[in-house]
């Protein structure tokens, strides 16, 4: 397989080659999930994805439980729904839970593991009905039977089985955390999570590597391997990546053809096909890189041409700021543009400052072409 194959088959099973008509909940099964770390980044992935997109819809599957938030892969927030939770938090369960018990701001509360663990059941009950963080640090302090530090619902939340509740305002969930228990559908063991989790990548990412899956959920790549080994692998077929790699595909996924064309996309913050992979000049350019990814882990809101990232774009009071890396002809302008009035319309509505906090890293940027599109 060469390089434009990957790209394509990613954008693909992405959908970025071509929206589809869709319901929000079964295109967030497709694409696994999506980063949900900036309230705005998941109406930004559908409306990328979805023919017709109206931000209504997601707000209704939130609010109706059929699209969940909570801390998943790569410990950041996600939208998943709400049948995949039980097996994408088992999925992960080891790593969220080892990111923050053995992290030294949770060990200077001086609780034990154990006593925190022995919180969750006591958490979870209290959280059948949405609670707000002070209640919930309340309650903790009641069934600790003494007032805990404030690390330890800092770790509790983001391993716990609680999902955010939807509080309202322009996407779903404002400033003021709620939070309430996760649904608990019967779950797999642990291994078989791993598995599960990793053929859904694969239907939504591949054709991949294990040390691709193992990067993008943040799992050592041994415990990913001993979990393949745990099921059948007629499911699964190696293809030979373009460096000789092996790469992991299900049997019954389709390539398509290298020479679809790809059309122009405005991805958001964080948008998964930017992070799913060791290689990840699959979709952003090694020199590129550096200018979308920032220091911090920062992903700035990315430009597709061709299937590739070319540049960034933020929202400005004048409409879409577009910033490209290279020179770009007079008809992917035009397109740009075209996506530019589109999701300016809708965001205009919401009249909420989208990605603001994060303007410093615009200053850093190369200036050679930067367009203001208007409304």
């Amino acid at each position: 397989m060469d390089a434009r194959l990957l790209n394509r088959a990613t954008l693909e099973r992405q959908l970025l080659l071509e929206r589809e008509k869709l319901d929000v909940s079964e295109a967030v099964r497709r694409v696994v999930g999506l980063q949900a770390q900036e309230p705005v980044s998941p109406y930004l992935a559908l409306w990328n994805r979805i023919e017709g997109f109206d931000p209504a819809d997601l707000e209704s599957a939130f609010e109706e439980r059929h699209i969940v938030k909570a801390p998943l892969l790569r410990i950041t927030l996600h939208a998943v729904a709400r049948e995949d939770y039980p097996t994408f938090h088992q999925a992960m369960l080891s790593t969220l839970r080892a990111a923050r018990l053995n992290d030294r701001r949770f060990r200077a509360s001086g609780l034990s593991i154990e006593e925190a663990d022995a919180l969750v059941p006591g958490l979870v009950e209290f959280a059948r009905q949405p609670r707000t963080a002070e209640e919930i640090q309340r309650e903790l302090d009641r069934l600790h039977g003494n007032p805990l530090h404030e690390r330890v619902w800092w770790a509790l939340k983001t391993y716990a089985p609680l999902t955010r509740a939807p509080t309202g305002g322009p996407w779903s969930f404002g400033r003021d955390l709620v939070f309430e228990a996760a649904p608990d559908d019967p779950r797999p063991e642990r291994l078989a999570a791993i598995r599960a989790l990793f053929t859904r990548y694969l239907a939504g990412f591949g054709p991949a590597s294990v040390e691709d899956f193992a990067h993008f959920v943040l799992h050592r790549r041994a415990t990913v391997r001993e979990a393949l080994e745990e099921g059948d692998d007629d499911e699964f077929v190696i293809r030979e990546g373009p460096d000789g790699r092996p790469l992991y595909d299900l049997v019954e996924a389709s390539l398509p053809d290298p020479e679809t064309p790809s059309p122009v996309r405005l991805l958001g913050m964080w948008d998964n096909v930017l992070l799913a992979y060791v290689d990840r000049s699959r979709v952003i350019p090694d020199e590129y890189r550096p200018l979308v990814t920032r220091r911090n882990g920062d992903v700035l809101p990315a430009l597709l041409v061709d299937g590739h990232v070319a540049g960034v774009w933020r929202p400005v009071e004048e409409g879409i700021e577009v910033t490209a890396f290279h020179s770009l002809d007079r008809d992917v302008w035009d397109q740009i543009e075209a996506e530019a009035q589109s999701v300016a319309a809708w965001l205009r509505e919401r009249k909420d400052g989208v990605y603001r906090r994060y303007g410093r890293w615009w200053d850093q940027l190369p200036d050679d072409d930067v367009r203001v599109l208007s409304h």
